[in-house]
């Protein structure tokens, strides 16, 4: 007697049953479905609904495949070659590991067996299957393929036919390939800013990669005059006008990758200097996984998210994360139960089912204007991007104090330094104790190379030289840098976050209106549990993640 055929839910189905969507989420999507004749997925993926790591994870389940993070992965360059670029880009797929005769190879769609079987016929390996979300996959096939020439070559091309003049931003293409190459280079190394600075002789370029500027590229001066103009041409700004600063914004597709740039020019003695700073949603991880917490600091983190009022602020210098932070924390929330507003300069990425409301101080909109317009939209949760001035502190207290949950940063070198910069700015000591819950320190480090980080062979040493007998050990295992092809013979790659989470106790009240030192706040946080920036810096450095002389080039 034959099994009864077990039929599998819809798609929809799953996910409403795991509690991913809504049945009112589900229903849009399903008549968008229909609408657009696409897949399902793509549809609650596009609208936000769902992310798509989850339901990349969802469908490998059904198939009992493996789910990998392309972006966490180092590609060998002898494993790519054995599937061609056009066979990867047609089929989604591209080939990570080879052991023996198994080839690691990720799908877009782990069950395309038509691609399967082609790759084990033109290969003769035997295939493993795992798989990544679509848009990962071909961000991974634009990154790690090599194809339309250097820039070098694209530069001696511009120079043979002397496109030199501003009349070369226009559509020529041998300059457009080149701003493409130039962006594209820095997308592909996960540069956070792209720098072309004018010299006597030369336009530098360089690329601020993990926290750290190096010049990659030089450019002979005569193409100067072109390539800024054509930046400019591209971002919307006044191409004749040198003389003062100008911003604006391009927008730029990398494979799949939809990446928005923002364009500032400054006028110099060789030229105008221009600085593009790369803002790629795809790359913000909204895990708080990701954020590299403590377990205590983990959990002491989302119980902050769930209280239904008080302020959190986050603290740390230009550059240390602080954006991604909050914008985790957001993650953490019900947008379905709670109104959640945010008030930012610039928004620099847009995120599902939140209000996001840019800041222009030009026609009047400052931070404190719009969060006075903002009070009146029946906010539960609000984000504001920076407190600046006295106004908009007072008014975050006040809002903090009225039943909202705020969520905002200030520039301190520690967690307890908000205290004294807040009074400072004009605020009463004693709206601090009732409206901070906590302040949260942070700086971003480099993370060590996996593939090249090294044993350090005098760690008594690195204790001694920086006086960490309180957190190190000589048999404590340190690792330093040491350079490889991967890492570009830096060392390192990537970077992770370094946390202090300062709790507001009742402790405290009566220290904080006595106005009395940032020591003392320290001293009651640290009875109570907090660990400083530079023990959970020495704790990454135990577990192999980063370096002592990388923790205390941040940590002072």
């Amino acid at each position: 007697m034959n099994a009864p055929v077990t039929r599998q839910k819809p798609l929809g189905q799953r996910l409403l049953d795991a509690g991913l969507i809504s049945d009112l989420q589900l229903d849009l999507a399903l008549r968008e479905q229909k609408r657009q004749r696409r897949m399902l997925g793509e549809v609650l993926v596009e609208l936000g609904f769902v992310n798509p790591d989850v339901l990349t994870g969802t469908l490998a389940t059904e198939n009992k495949t493996e789910v990998i993070e392309l972006d966490r992965i180092s590609i060998d360059e002898d494993v790519l070659p054995l599937i061609a670029y056009e066979m990867a880009k047609k089929h989604k797929m591209i080939a990570i590991d080879l052991a023996g005769d198994v080839l690691t190879v990720v799908f877009a769609d782990a069950f395309d067996v038509v691609a399967i079987d082609l790759v084990e016929k033109e290969t003769q390996k035997t295939v493993k299957v795992v798989t990544a979300h679509e848009t990962s996959v071909l961000e991974a096939i634009e990154h790690n393929y090599s194809h339309g020439g250097t820039i070098n070559q694209t530069i001696d091309l511009l120079l043979s036919e002397g496109i030199t003049s501003e009349e070369g931003a226009e559509n020529i293409s041998p300059m457009v390939r080149l701003v493409d190459q130039i962006i594209g280079h820095g997308v592909k190394n996960n540069a956070a800013d792209i720098h072309l600075e004018p010299d006597d002789k030369v336009l530098r370029i360089r690329y601020r990669i993990d926290g750290v500027l190096k010049t990659q590229i030089l450019i002979p001066s005569e193409l100067r005059p072109a390539l800024t103009a054509r930046l400019k041409l591209l971002s919307g700004m006044n191409i004749s006008e040198k003389r003062i600063p100008q911003d604006g914004r391009i927008h730029f597709t990398y494979g799949s990758k939809e990446i928005d740039l923002r364009i500032s020019t400054l006028p110099t003695n060789y030229g105008e200097s221009v600085v593009m700073r790369i803002l790629d949603s795809a790359s913000v991880k909204l895990s708080i996984d990701w954020l590299g917490f403590s377990k205590n600091d983990k959990s002491n983190f989302e119980n902050l998210m769930n209280q239904p009022f008080g302020m959190v602020l986050i603290t740390g210098p230009t550059g240390s994360g602080k954006t991604t932070t909050l914008y985790t924390a957001l993650g953490l929330i019900d947008k379905e139960s709670k109104s959640v507003f945010t008030l930012e300069d610039p928004v620099e990425y847009s995120l599902p089912n939140i209000r996001q409301t840019p800041i222009n101080p030009e026609i009047g909109m400052t931070f404190a204007n719009g969060l006075k317009a903002l009070l009146r939209q029946d906010p539960d949760v609000i984000l504001i991007g920076e407190i600046r001035d006295l106004e908009t502190a007072e008014l975050a207290i006040r809002a903090a104090l009225t039943g909202h949950l705020v969520l905002t940063t200030l520039h301190t070198n520690t967690a307890a330094g908000v205290i004294p910069r807040l009074i400072d700015m004009g605020i009463e000591k004693y709206l601090l104790p009732p409206a901070l819950m906590a302040s949260i320190g942070q700086r971003l480090v480099r993370k060590l190379c996996q593939h090249c980080k090294q044993t350090s062979k005098d760690s008594l040493k690195l204790i001694e030289e920086y006086k960490l007998d309180s957190l190190l050990v000589e048999s404590d295992i340190i690792f330093e840098p040491t350079g490889c092809k991967k890492c570009n013979q830096t060392g390192y790659k990537g970077r992770l976050a370094i946390y202090e989470v300062l709790n507001i106790t009742d402790e405290m009240h009566d220290p904080i209106i006595q106005g009395q030192s940032t020591d003392e706040i320290e001293k009651i946080a640290r009875k109570n549990g907090m660990t400083s920036m530079l023990e959970d810096g020495i704790d990454k450095v135990k577990q192999g993640l980063t370096s002592v002389e990388e923790v205390m080039r941040l940590v002072k």
